[in-house]
């Protein structure tokens, strides 16, 4: 049995990535180099991000998307990396409350770790 963490880690994270890359570029007009360095990944991750080699396997509700793509916009503005990594976590914890954990992986249960993580106001 996979953790809430691994499932997560392993399944959404690079999910949740494609989608602030393909959100940064194609809503926000940054090119793959400014993605790179706003979300610390090389050029080539997010590369593969854009063209379905990573991240590609979850299909989000469209109120997740809508929560990615305000991350998407605050990661623009500027974000300390504590308030990166929150909101990363809030996102995460997004995804899970949206049913998408429970549909995919029924067996898994909500991330009891994340439950003391500093909250960023949407």
């Amino acid at each position: 049995m996979k953790t809430t963490c691994e499932i997560m880690v392993q399944r959404v994270l690079p999910a949740i990535r494609a989608e602030l890359a393909r959100c940064m570029i194609w809503e926000h007009g940054k090119n793959q180099q400014e993605v790179a360095e706003i979300l610390e990944l090389s050029r080539a991750a997010v590369s593969q991000y854009l063209n379905d080699k990573r991240g590609a396997e979850v299909d989000f509700s469209e109120d997740a998307q809508q929560e990615i793509q305000r991350f998407a916009a605050k990661l623009i503005e500027g974000m300390s990396s504590r308030e990166q990594v929150a909101g990363m976590c809030n996102v995460c914890k997004f995804v899970q409350r949206s049913g998408w954990l429970n549909k995919n992986e029924p067996d898994a249960g909500y991330c009891i770790l994340c439950g003391d993580s500093e909250v960023i106001d949407s």
